[in-house]
């Protein structure tokens, strides 16, 4: 049994979020589709929409899975009461009812909450005696996300759903995601999923004080950076100079994208290395069939060159932190001593889920966001390829006169300004990260060698 609260309706709708969401996925090939008037009867507007949940029993029951409109996947959470499922149903709707598709962990207390902002919610609904099954939940308002609070279990397990669904009108949505799938194994052949990756590898091109996202047109007013990709990065790039001029110093032609990363100093002289750079495009989500390319333009700052050590030693994007022989996750490059011979290394994760609608914002960073629990949260639902940096530098000994253009080693952070030829960067997207591939820069996976490539030995797209 529920019982329903009240909840005040805003005096207008939101009608320019869905028409924003909308122009910006249109301009970036995602097309969408708005939903239906409020005056139309309830229909399931959750389906296909982005997810999060507090948690995941593994890998296979992640939020996304209630609202996949498939019976036979579910979310199942951790086993503890405190736990939440919610949708984000891209603007605000009208809400009437929740539909729960339990499976044998069912919740026993639980409410329905509603929000147009994911931050700030009102109760449409309590319960206190569920009982499992297939329930439907009264819970008429209005708010763009719809949240699951889970407070007590019915079972030892955790909670598990096969479908929620909520029934209303309005909302946006985007298309469902459909990679073009990878051609049949044959017979023995060895089909585990361990990575979902390609390389996009580039040599360091030039040195200029210059930073196109932060300081656009202001030629000297950054620090120093070590660029690579295209050749014409500098304070005056644009989103077409960078898509449409120069060569690149990465592996693949197409890729015309610029990363640029504060320039390695020891005794205030410039260390540019001259090796290839790996830098791989990765899932950064659980469900990386999920994963989409790079909308064009797309550009973000990655870390901070004003971090603590410890801001830098906890950030979502640090993986080992700096290395050298079998030294690793250092957080500071001058407290570092390498073996003779050896290379400073770092590998630095960026976030991989878009908001949908900017390409930039006002500190290149607020348009982009980690995954949270597997899952790109609700604010921001489009997860996109995750870049990852793993960078080295011909340095070694006693690095204590070693420290980075813009500060101490972590004030160590990149940029990416998205470049790449879009049918190049679909092709490999869907392919290599939908794929569960590990793919080289032309993507081929050399021990899948059954799954094919995307590029021949010309850098040509394959049939």
């Amino acid at each position: 049994m529920s019982t329903r609260t009240s909840v005040r309706r805003p005096a207008r709708t939101r009608a320019w979020l869905a028409a924003g969401v909308a122009a910006a996925l249109v301009a970036s090939g995602v097309v969408a589709a708005v939903a239906t008037t409020a005056s139309a009867a309830p229909v399931n507007i959750s389906q296909g929409k982005a997810a999060s949940a507090s948690s995941a029993e593994n890998a296979d029951m992640v939020g996304a899975k209630a609202v996949d409109g498939n019976t036979a996947t579910r979310w199942s959470s951790t086993f503890s009461d405190a736990q939440w499922l919610q949708v984000d149903l891209g603007s605000t709707a009208t809400i009437d009812n929740v539909q729960l598709r339990w499976e044998a962990a069912y919740g026993k207390a639980f409410t329905i909450q509603l929000s147009d902002n994911g931050t700030t919610w009102t109760t449409a609904a309590t319960v206190t005696n569920g009982t499992g099954g297939n329930q439907t939940v009264s819970a008429a308002g209005s708010g763009r996300y719809v949240r699951l609070n889970l407070t007590a279990r019915g079972t030892g397990y955790g909670y598990s759903l096969w479908e929620f669904q909520v029934f209303g009108t309005g909302g946006t949505s985007l298309p469902p995601y459909s990679p073009k799938p990878l051609p049949p194994a044959p017979p023995g052949a060895d089909t585990t999923v361990t990575h979902h990756e390609f390389q996009a590898n580039c040599t360091p091109h030039h040195v200029l004080p210059d930073d196109p996202i932060v300081f656009p047109g202001q030629a000297g007013a950054s620090h120093s950076h070590t660029f690579m990709g295209n050749s014409t990065t500098n304070a005056a790039s644009t989103a077409a100079s960078i898509q449409n001029t120069g060569t690149t110093s990465c592996t693949v032609p197409q890729d015309r994208s610029a990363y640029w990363f504060p320039t390695l100093l020891r005794n205030g002289g410039q260390v540019v290395s001259s090796d290839e750079q790996t830098i791989y495009y990765k899932a950064g989500i659980i469900d990386y069939k999920q994963v989409r390319p790079f909308p064009a333009g797309l550009r973000f700052v990655v870390g901070s060159m004003t971090a603590t050590l410890d801001e830098f030693k906890n950030a979502p994007g640090t993986v080992e932190g700096f290395e050298c022989g079998e030294s690793v996750r250092n957080w500071d490059v001058a407290t570092m001593t390498c073996p003779a011979g050896s290379k400073l290394n770092i590998r630095y994760q960026a976030p991989s889920c878009w908001d949908g609608v900017n390409l930039d914002s006002a500190n290149h960073k607020s348009h982009m966001a980690y995954p949270v629990n597997g899952e790109c949260p609700p604010d921001h639902p489009v997860p996109v390829p995750m870049i990852e940096f793993k960078l080295s530098w011909p340095v070694d000994g006693n690095l204590s006169n070693v420290a980075f253009a813009s500060g101490r080693g972590y004030s160590f952070h990149y940029d990416f300004f998205n470049g790449w030829d879009a049918p190049t960067l679909k092709a490999l997207t869907e392919h290599c990260i939908n794929g569960g591939l590990q793919c080289n820069p032309r993507g081929f996976d050399l021990y899948k060698p059954w799954a094919g490539g995307v590029l021949d030995s010309n850098f040509a797209l394959i049939p």
